[in-house]
């Protein structure tokens, strides 16, 4: 029957089907998201009442994590499409051991990473300008820290396989319960055994290595079941770590183009890098939001290409489009609405204030876009096009950073104009840049590859 012909009912079905699909996967992928972040905020939260200089050291600490951790997101982002297309495909055991493969990689690179931290951390916060007692906090934290970093890179690797195989409800209630763990260990050792940021870090460790040790348990299982060894496959993890070398360029792409921002705004001031960061803060976790749908779009992007749904695939493209600029414009209207009051909520200070609401303003006619961006993002990676998606980030920066450079030539001084032209071109500019390089490639149709690619070694 041709499409044309498709009765209404019919297509009708099609699109609830779709529409649940996509709220099932992207709703429980929300929750999990924002596991790190609390993580993290529970740290804050119990380590502030500890002293500023305490504070002051977790908080340098946890930067140098969130950055070291967030490059490593490609072991998420590389095992979901590729377990998903052997899916797809109805070849279960092959993408199980595809996730195995990449668990390998994350325990390699974790015990790497563990170890350059353990080696070079404490030189890089002096590097960062902390000193005494901030400085000796941070070091403390830090070093506690490396021994979860492992277990931090096993999850990620482990989520993705789990959304790959269309499951994002385990990731959810694996983060609930360590985020409560998380919670208990930091209170009983920060204050039962009076362990300081020290007993903070271990605290969060202990989750995380829980965390760790329940995705392995499910793993191990799903392996057992459909026989597969769990010795890895060498050309595997090799195939696995070329895939996530360019999506590890696109993430450094993005991370340079926040971090460049931050340095132009730290030229214009303390209130309006204090209101930038407030921004930049409330932008992360809206973001959130649409990254649940780009997850969404990966795993089940992944699993029709690999049935050869060419139709579906279309579909869900469009489906979710849609979706993401919808809660982009649902998103930036909240935002409209809060944008002159939110700031109390942070400080009382009126010219950060002043300089917030500018910035809010702006992110809210940005939002839209936002949720078109990441989408399309997460369906380009879904169908495992890294490459041009490293390629876009890169061009893309060559767009933003002369942007950037006049904008930084607009706004010297610490005055609110200068932060509307940062977030207009932030908010607009680059990702205007995004939006189009994705968007180009999403009409050509040339990263709908059906099929399980070969695995090469």
């Amino acid at each position: 029957m041709s499409k044309s012909a498709t009765p209404p009912e019919t297509s009708g079905a099609t699109r609830r089907s779709t529409a649940r699909a996509i709220r099932g996967l992207a709703i429980p992928a929300f929750g999990a998201l924002i596991a790190e972040p609390l993580f993290l905020l529970a740290d804050s939260a119990i380590v502030g009442h500890l002293g500023v200089e305490q504070l002051a050291g977790v908080g340098l600490a946890a930067t140098v994590l969130q950055t070291a951790v967030g490059l490593m997101v490609f072991l998420a982002y590389s095992t979901t499409p590729a377990v998903a297309r052997l899916l797809g495909a109805g070849q279960h055991a092959q993408a199980v051991a595809v996730g195995r493969d990449g668990l390998w990689l994350a325990a390699i690179l974790g015990v790497v990473l563990a170890a350059v931290g353990i080696f070079a951390g404490n030189g890089l916060l002096g590097a960062m300008g902390a000193r005494g007692e901030v400085l000796a906090y941070a070091q403390q934290y830090l070093m506690i820290s490396m021994a979860g970093i492992p277990a931090m890179l096993l999850v990620m690797a482990a989520m993705g396989v789990l959304r790959g195989l269309q499951d994002t409800k385990t990731p959810l209630l694996v983060a609930t319960a360590g985020f409560a763990v998380n919670i208990v260990m930091n209170f009983v050792l920060v204050y039962g055994f009076n362990f300081s940021v020290g007993g903070a870090a271990a605290g969060t460790v202990i989750a995380q290595w829980g965390m760790a040790a329940v995705y392995l348990v499910i793993v191990v299982r799903a392996a057992r079941h459909y026989s597969v060894r769990l010795r890895p496959d060498w050309a595997g993890v090799r195939t696995v770590s070329r895939v996530g070398s360019w999506l590890m360029l696109r993430t450094v792409s993005l991370r340079v183009a926040i971090l460049v921002t931050v340095v132009v705004v730290t030229a214009q001031g303390p209130n309006n890098l204090a209101a930038h960061q407030l921004a930049m803060t409330i932008f992360t976790f809206l973001a959130f939001a649409l990254d649940a749908l780009a997850i969404a779009a990966q795993a089940l992007i992944g699993k029709e290409l690999g049935a050869g749904n060419i139709v579906q695939v279309r579909v869900l493209t469009r489906t979710m489009t849609r979706w993401g600029v919808g809660f982009g414009a649902i998103t930036g209207f909240a935002l409209w609405a809060v944008s002159g009051s939110v700031g109390w909520i942070f400080t009382t200070d009126t010219s950060v204030h002043a300089a917030l609401a500018t910035a809010l303003l702006v992110m809210a006619v940005g939002q839209p876009l936002a949720g078109y961006v990441f989408v399309l993002d997460g369906v380009l990676i879904g169908a495992g096009d890294a490459r041009y998606l490293a390629l876009a980030g890169m061009a893309n920066l060559v767009v933003y950073l002369p942007l950037l450079y006049w904008v930084a030539q607009l706004g010297r001084g610490d005055t609110v104009p200068g932060l509307f032209w940062v977030w207009m071109a932030f908010s607009l500019g680059y990702m205007g840049a995004r939006g189009l390089t994705l968007g180009l490639r999403a009409r050509t149709g040339r990263w709908m590859q059906v099929g399980v690619p070969a695995r090469r070694g």
